[in-house]
């Protein structure tokens, strides 16, 4: 009993604890390694419990308004990274900093993003729907995109991404059908905190892995870490302001988790496809740009409480 208590205390201080996590992959260079490989089960364990953590009856709704999802859908993977260009064309910046924060505009939300907005009470089922579809889409929308805009010609194989994201999300889905048939929404919805505790603790594990190498590259070129961090730090809030700015008419609470994902991208999977000559700036962008995914829900949580209060 005293786990479930600690972890549901880990889940009522989610956005604190994440605040802090990510900055002990850096202070922790040998434990960013030691998980590194278990990146893969960390984004398993953040989509199961997601799927536990969401209301079905909602998510039956959200599954109703294909065209809001479609709209919602081009708006994050094809509108915003061609705004994003447009916007990064009169700056002087350097090109792998330019090519990183495009790419991250034009990947899908992360699916830890759901995770996230539950921790900020905003809508959890759209966020769910949304990150999957642009997840599956991402082989079809982000090459031609990059390739486009950026002249990067990336290596993502369709049916290879298809076919391990498909186990994936397979996977994920029957385990939570059976849980809940086994548990029952009622337990779990009483037990949210609990749920949330087990997402903070999956999101701590993945914020140290992908973190790996970074104290290492600060160590010998401070200064340009320095740049690509603030880089990312503007970047994130820039791109969800952008995002609820455009879908603000759908409702406030709606309008703040469409920016929610707008900022927060899911920049591994484009990692993995960069070209053998790409700029190692964009690599390590993709690495930075981590920290306010962890750090700015903390803020974001007391800024939308006031907000719920007006």
């Amino acid at each position: 009993m005293a786990a479930v208590r600690w972890m549901a205390a880990l889940g009522r201080h989610g956005t604190t604890v994440l605040f802090g996590s990510i900055f002990l992959g850096l202070l922790l260079p040998s434990a960013a390694s030691f998980l590194r490989p278990t990146l893969p089960a960390f984004v398993f364990l953040l989509l199961f419990i997601s799927l536990l953590r969401v209301d079905w009856s909602a998510l039956g709704q959200v599954l109703r308004r294909p065209f809001l999802i479609s709209g919602l859908v081009v708006g994050l993977m094809i509108a915003a990274p061609v705004l994003t260009w447009v916007l990064l064309l009169p700056l002087p910046i350097p090109e792998g900093l330019r090519t990183g924060i495009v790419l991250m505009a034009a990947g899908p939300p992360i699916l830890g993003a759901t995770a996230i907005a539950f921790l900020l009470r905003l809508d959890g089922a759209v966020t769910l729907v949304v990150c999957l579809c642009c997840t599956l889409l991402t082989p079809i929308t982000v090459p031609p995109v990059a390739l486009i805009l950026l002249g990067l010609d990336l290596d993502i194989s369709l049916l290879s991404f298809m076919g391990r994201l498909g186990i994936l999300v397979g996977v994920s889905l029957l385990l939570a059908v059976a849980v809940r048939r086994k548990v029952g929404s009622v337990v779990l919805a009483q037990n949210h905190e609990l749920l949330d505790g087990l997402v903070v603790l999956c999101m701590v594990g993945f914020a140290v892995a992908i973190m790996e190498g970074v104290t290492d590259t600060a160590m010998v070129d401070p200064q340009r870490v320095a740049l690509w961090t603030l880089a990312g730090l503007a970047a994130n809030p820039l791109l969800q302001v952008l995002g609820y700015a455009g879908t603000r008419f759908l409702g406030r609470n709606r309008g703040l988790t469409v920016g929610l994902m707008m900022g927060n991208r899911n920049m591994g999977l484009l990692l993995a496809a960069l070209p053998a000559g790409a700029d190692p700036g964009v690599a390590l962008f993709f690495a930075v740009a981590q920290i306010p995914m962890y750090t700015l829900p903390a803020l974001q949580k007391r800024l939308y409480q006031r907000i719920a209060r007006t």
